[in-house]
């Protein structure tokens, strides 16, 4: 059943009231024409729930901008959804082309900080975000009385003389819905074993995220990245007003699971009635990054699903827990990103993780 503007229907029983799907919901392929982000291919969707997302084709199948009924849930740098033919992967350049939006992939060879592993130079975060996919299929169909929306395609990760890895992303939602899913599979297509991480860099801005924004966190344990984010590890899970010269905190979290194996982490906004969560599949994403960042302009709060850490990957490599595909290997991550438009909303995710 669709549920639309608070009544449910069957297939038949909407079609009785549109010309056509697109009327209510659906996707639809664009090209920016303008500035830096000119050449770039999207994917945007609506869902008639209120719900609309990008996805930046050739930034990695990136998400960018993203609303529910006219509120931002995303936070955006100035930089926009740069084409990838700007990418500077000196040391921090990746900064350079840092779009912000709903969600930035980061890897494959690479999460975190610049480095030099196995004689390899690699650049913050990775390259994944600054690889054109090659679009796979893009539409809308009905799957009985439910009517899906996808865009999938695929990115390959490869250099000469180095690792080939292939990652597939198929984001998709349905007509109604709160919430989008990512489903990526990465693979690798090379003959030899090949380190890989991956990050899902979600980007929750205002205003989600306010002085009144509480974090809903089920935690096994957490520890601050550093000295800075040990300062206000007290206060992780609130949030301060635009603060001049705030030095950026990140937080680690190893969350508790449900049944079904899915760890969940909200914002919620009780003074706006408004909220969004990310959801994710532990046994491929075991850890949560948080990233709080404060500042005047730069006022964003990261929930970042992970295979690894931040530090980089001769960090992880020293410590051990650098992770491998074999060749012909592949592994495939699950995760979600909703919106909690009311206090109803809200009130039943609280009831359902008490």
């Amino acid at each position: 059943m669709v549920t639309l503007f608070g009544q449910q229907y069957t297939r038949w029983e909407l079609l009785r009231y549109v010309g056509d799907v697109s009327q209510v919901g659906g996707v639809e392929l664009k090209t920016m024409e303008n500035g830096p982000q000119r050449g770039v291919r999207t994917a945007d969707f609506y869902t008639g729930s209120g719900l609309r997302f990008a996805v930046l084709i050739d930034r990695g199948m990136d998400i960018g901008p993203a609303e529910w009924g006219g509120r931002p849930l995303a936070w955006r740098s100035p930089v926009g959804a740069v084409h990838p033919a700007y990418y500077d992967p000196i040391g921090l350049g990746w900064l350079r082309s840092f779009a912000g939006g709903l969600m930035v992939g980061c890897g494959l060879d690479n999460v975190g900080l610049p480095c030099t592993d196995a004689g390899e130079e690699l650049s913050l975060h990775g390259r994944l975000s600054h690889i054109p996919a090659e679009l796979i299929s893009c539409g809308g169909d009905w799957r009985g009385d439910e009517y899906e929306m996808w865009v999938e395609g695929e990115v390959r990760h490869y250099k000469v003389f180095s690792a080939n890895l292939v990652l597939r992303r198929r984001i998709s939602t349905t007509l109604g819905s709160d919430v989008l899913s990512i489903v990526d599979t990465i693979a690798n297509a090379g003959t030899e074993d090949a380190p890989f991480q991956i990050l899902y860099h979600c980007n929750f801005g205002y205003p989600v995220v306010s002085a009144e924004t509480e974090l809903w966190l089920d935690a096994v344990h957490s520890v601050p990245r550093d000295e800075v984010a040990a300062a206000g590890f007290t206060q992780h899970t609130r949030f301060q007003p635009p603060t001049p010269g705030y030095a950026e905190q990140v937080f680690y979290h190893h969350p508790h699971a449900d049944e079904a194996g899915y760890a969940l982490v909200a914002l919620v906004n009780p003074a706006l009635h408004f909220g969004a969560y990310v959801r994710f599949r532990m046994a491929e994403l075991p850890h949560l990054v948080q990233w709080k960042m404060m500042g005047e302009g730069t006022y964003v709060v990261g929930l970042e699903p992970a295979n690894c850490w931040v530090q980089g990957r001769a960090h992880d490599r020293q410590q051990g827990v650098l992770q491998f595909l074999a060749p012909g290997e592949r592994v495939s991550t699950h995760l979600q990103i909703g919106v909690l438009p009311d206090q109803a909303a809200i009130e039943a995710m609280a009831a359902s993780h008490a």
